[in-house]
């Protein structure tokens, strides 16, 4: 009788952990679908894949994540060529982790991504800057203080801030502090296989030859973009920049983007 309940139990918990391990597949594949969509710069892809997950349906939190996750890589593709596209996309995203936070108020990945997304909203509709902004430092305060080890906390707080960090040499300083803590959690969690979710390495590295570069150091930016094309070979806007740098480093030092 024991021997037998206890068999039920552990085919009970083999069944869960297959079941878990079915699910973070599921998410990391989607995940790798949004980003090499964002990668490659492929926009019609990456709508396909918001509108995918757009019914909100799911129980499941990650549905809703990862749909904000490719509006945010939307914002980002449209942040140059088509700002109302980039601030609808951002407050897609915003309204989406809205109802993912509802349900889970301290999932600290939903925080910081809603931060990000918000930033970019203050950025590209002023009309909205002084609660998007507010909302977004209280996102990201909130995730730094629920996760302060998390690679994308850190590397999305760094870049929500990273506008008014660049404004002076002791702020561009402490950004770029900031994304070397973020490039050393990342690679911390590149030991641990399969987390989900488990992009932004990449983003951090470029972010880092962007801080890199605004602090006039060219050299320590190049390498830094070489590590994200290890990351992401695919990664069109680093490809871009090294091709930039490597042609005229100069006149990428500080005050330019890579």
């Amino acid at each position: 009788m024991v021997r037998a309940r206890a068999l039920a139990i552990l085919t009970a918990c083999l069944a869960a952990a297959a079941s878990a391990s079915a699910s973070e597949t599921r998410w990391l594949d989607l995940e790798g679908r949004i980003q090499y969509a964002y990668y490659t710069e492929d926009r019609r892809m990456l709508a396909g894949l918001a509108a995918s997950l757009e019914d909100g349906k799911a129980n499941d939190p990650f549905h809703d994540y990862y749909a904000a996750l490719a509006h945010y890589r939307l914002a980002q593709l449209h942040a140059e060529s088509d700002r109302s596209a980039a601030a609808a996309s951002a407050e897609r995203c915003a309204g989406t982790l809205d109802r993912v936070l509802r349900q889970r108020t301290e999932f600290v990945e939903a925080l910081a991504l809603q931060s990000i997304c918000l930033a970019e909203l203050s950025r590209l509709r002023p009309v909205r800057a002084a609660l998007a902004t507010a909302k977004s430092n209280a996102q990201a305060a909130k995730a730094l203080r629920l996760a302060p080890a998390n690679p994308r906390v850190l590397l999305l707080a760094a870049m929500s801030g990273y506008d008014r960090s660049r404004s002076s040499p002791e702020g561009l300083e402490r950004a770029v502090g900031q994304l070397r803590s973020a490039v050393a959690a990342f690679e911390r969690e590149r030991l641990s296989a399969g987390m989900v979710p488990g992009w932004g390495e990449a983003d951090a590295w470029l972010s880092l030859a962007r801080a890199y570069l605004d602090q006039g150091d060219a050299l320590a930016a190049r390498s830094a973009i070489e590590r994200a094309l290890l990351v992401a070979p695919e990664f069109a806007a680093a490809r871009r920049a090294l091709t930039r740098i490597t042609a005229d480093p100069v006149s990428t030092e500080r005050g330019s983007d890579p």
